[in-house]
């Protein structure tokens, strides 16, 4: 508050300066009659030189034959008819001498005599009256301190959101769709004795479209729409929360029937007891209050609150009961379909050319979410721009998905030779092995051309979506890991930095493979090792063992014994086709880019 009155100070002390600088540059530049004295006046008047005299109270305005202007001052005790007497002027002269006697009056006399009074006052008043509107909105908001943050939505005309505009989620709208007609005639489901949905919780991967289909519930019902995020609740003082809570379900209560939704919910709804520190107690005390209007004393409230989380698995068990959130919506990840619908939806308005092919670009972004493709055609929007074309192309769009998987191109970033060639052979490898595996995913492309950290990359994409995996795909996908690694050892006798990242991957994929999908011959169908998490820090950070130190070297022996088979299998087949291994190099090497149909055509006779 200091700094602002300071601030505000300095303002008027400025404005007040330029004020005076205004007053004294007028007064500068006007032009002023000479000033004389009375002795001066009487020998003018005795030499006739004299034409009026205008009397004002003690001041005495003069003006000569000539024109010119000239004051002077008397006595204001004595007229001026006594004053010339007293200096024995000729009564003759003095008739010639008009003399007007005028009184002080107008509003430039009062402007000029009150000005300089009322003009500091009238600043300091206005100085004085700011600070105190400070002073009552300071009060005002520490009053307001506990009201809601919730944005009220009002959607209207074109840029409402409906089921239309939200592409994919068929399973996620026809479940949104009960809500919607509860909404819009509450009365058809009462009469059967159907209760309105308390809550509805929307789970899935961040980019999936929950805050749009909330929105695009809204939208369908066409009723008031509250927004607000689980952190907004959240204060350092203990009870803001829980107020806010309270006033945001007041607010929702009066516009009923309403939508309450609440974005990231587990900021507030972390399971309880299992914190540290004071800022628990508020965070508990906020979901203390959810709890309570969500389902307390007073049931029958025609308001529904949506949420949205990629964390169900650490929210309260109190909020996952029925009477709370009824209903929980899962969001996958987009199937091929869906994504093509959501890539139409994402390129309207933008300038396609003619070999835009977007089933094609839904083939090539299997795993992406709905956030992921509206970024991948706005990298390739802007790509185009940069290139100064009239339309975006389908290699475009192509790059940019590279872009959003791996990074921009860094061209600037040069090998050498020896590194060039070290680079060819490690990403030949994995193409090669990819390419004569029978469980492997097709090689899209294979580069020497460094994005992000890599120095290269062999980008592989499945024919169809998977959501099941076999033990044959996962040890055809340890050999294909280390196919770089192999590559670099048969070809120069030792290996690089390079290949660090898939032996990691290998080794994570292998120790998947035995403790969680139960895939390792020896071990037999079982899990090892319970992990837990800290449910405050929201990582998974300590994994409890559940097996004995004699299990533990059996799994460490069953992860070593996958990379030696992958490796021999890498080996075998990179020595079988050494030719064709070269091939790929000397291609690599010339274009450093081969897509599909280019990498293809190198294994035709």
């Amino acid at each position: 508050m200091s700094k602002i009155i300071l601030k505000n100070f300095l303002i008027f002390l400025l404005i007040f300066l330029v004020i005076a600088a205004l007053f004294s540059t007028y007064n500068a530049t006007a032009e002023k009659p000479l000033a004389v004295g009375i002795d001066q006046l009487i020998t003018q008047i005795q030499n006739e030189e004299v034409s009026q005299i205008i009397v004002r109270d003690a001041k005495l305005e003069i003006t000569l034959n000539n024109g010119k202007k000239e004051t002077s001052k008397k006595e204001s005790t004595d007229s001026l008819s006594t004053l010339l007497k007293n200096y024995n002027i000729d009564p003759a002269k003095m008739l010639k001498v008009k003399i007007d006697v005028k009184e002080n009056e107008g509003f430039g006399f009062w402007a000029i005599t009150l000005l300089p009074i009322f003009v500091p006052l009238l600043l300091i008043g206005v100085f004085i009256y700011i600070m105190m509107r400070q002073v009552q909105g300071a009060n005002t908001k520490a009053m307001s301190f506990g009201q809601s943050q919730a944005r009220e939505l009002h959607q209207k005309g074109k840029s409402k959101t409906t089921f239309k505009t939200v592409a994919g989620c068929k399973e996620a709208k026809e479940e949104l769709s009960e809500v919607v007609e509860f909404l819009r005639s509450p009365k058809k489901f009462l009469q059967m004795g159907a209760k309105i949905p308390k809550g509805v919780l929307l789970m899935g991967a961040p980019g999936t479209g929950k805050t749009l289909l909330a929105k695009a519930v809204a939208g369908e019902a066409n009723v008031p729409f509250f927004s607000i995020s689980g952190s907004e609740f959240v204060e350092m003082f203990v009870g803001v929360g829980a107020s806010r809570v309270r006033d945001l379900f007041k607010r929702a209560k009066k516009s009923a029937p309403c939508i309450i939704f609440i974005d990231e919910i587990d900021a507030v709804g972390r399971q309880r007891g299992a914190g540290l520190g004071g800022s628990h107690d508020e965070r508990e005390q906020t979901l203390n209050q959810i709890l309570v209007e969500m389902d307390g004393m007073e049931t029958k409230i025609n308001v529904i609150v949506m949420a949205a989380t990629n964390r169900p698995d650490i929210l309260d068990p109190a909020l996952l009961r029925p009477g709370r959130f009824d209903r929980r919506i899962v969001l996958d990840m987009p199937d091929i379909n869906d994504r093509e619908e959501i890539l139409k939806v994402h390129a309207e308005n933008k300038p396609f050319s003619a070999d835009v092919d977007l089933r094609k670009v839904a083939e090539r972004t299997p795993g992406f979410s709905g956030a992921d493709l509206a970024n991948a055609l706005n990298e390739g929007a802007i790509l185009a721009a940069r290139r100064n074309k009239k339309s975006i192309d389908q290699i475009d769009i192509l790059e940019s998905i590279e872009k959003v998987l791996l990074g921009p191109e860094r061209r600037s970033h040069i090998l050498n030779d020896k590194e060039k060639k070290i680079t060819a052979y490690h990403e030949a490898g994995h193409a090669l092995i990819a390419h004569e595996l029978p469980n492997s995913d097709p090689v899209h492309k294979v580069s020497i051309i460094s994005r992000g950290h890599a120095a290269g990359y062999t980008l592989k994409m499945p024919i169809e979506d998977k959501h099941l995996h076999s033990r044959s795909e996962f040890i055809d996908e340890l050999a294909v890991f280390l196919g770089g690694w192999v590559a670099e050892k048969e070809t120069f006798g030792e290996v690089t930095t390079g290949a660090s990242n898939d032996l990691m991957q290998a080794t994570k994929l292998a120790k998947s493979l035995i403790t969680q999908y139960g895939m390792d011959e020896d071990l037999g169908p079982r899990t090892f090792g319970e992990r837990e998490e800290l449910i405050f820090l929201g990582k998974e950070i300590h994994e409890q063992r559940d097996y004995s130190d004699k299990t533990a070297e059996m799994i460490d022996q069953s992860i070593t014994n996958l990379i030696s088979q992958a490796q021999k299998t890498a080996k075998s087949i990179l020595t079988k086709h050494k030719d064709q291994l070269d091939k790929i190099v000397e291609a690599l090497l010339k274009k450093e880019t081969l897509e599909r149909g280019d990498f293809e055509a190198l294994f035709k006779k």
